[in-house]
């Protein structure tokens, strides 16, 4: 497929973009810019099409998958208020501070979940890892019942002994 004919291909998909770009953001302004930023990331990486998989599909996976990492970095930057006269919000990273706690606060999570009984934290951190509870119950060869019943005690045992990171 030549630029010109990509290219062509993109612009007549442009009102299904926007549209769940919108249904994504829920604003118009960052619809937009996910719409320009989707469309740029499909042109700088044109090369990367196989022509016959399905461009729409395709543009909808880049689409969604900066509309998932934006979210992600978002959640990084800290928000600060000022409560000066001209009320300002302020953007920041996490400090190293945080961040050192925040690793501290990772590893005595991890050290708990490790803690646990085997028949507890093998399901549990399968189901962590994405795996559904059927193929749990698959792979460990127990009943789908034992399987929900092992990762709601681990959830119950590390609630318990993690309270104080319960807000």
């Amino acid at each position: 497929m030549t630029v010109l004919e990509f290219n062509y291909q993109v612009t007549t998909f442009q009102d299904k973009l926007s549209a769940f770009a919108r249904t994504l953001t829920k604003d118009e302004e960052d619809a937009q810019d996910l719409f320009q930023e989707t469309v740029l990331k499909a042109m700088k990486y044109r090369d990367k099409f196989v022509s016959p998989t399905n461009l729409k599909a395709w543009l909808y996976t880049i689409m969604k998958n900066t509309f998932i990492n934006e979210y992600r970095r978002r959640k990084l930057v800290t928000m600060v208020h000022d409560d000066t006269p001209g009320e300002y919000i302020l953007n920041s990273k996490p400090s190293v501070l945080q961040s050192q706690v925040s690793i501290l606060e990772t590893e005595e999570i991890q050290n708990k979940i490790d803690q646990l009984e085997d028949e507890y934290r093998i399901p549990f951190m399968m189901h962590v890892d994405g795996f559904k509870y059927k193929e749990i119950s698959e792979e460990l060869n127990l009943p789908i019942g034992t399987v929900k019943s092992r990762i709601y005690v681990a959830r119950q045992l590390l609630m318990e002994q993690l309270k104080v990171y319960r807000s």
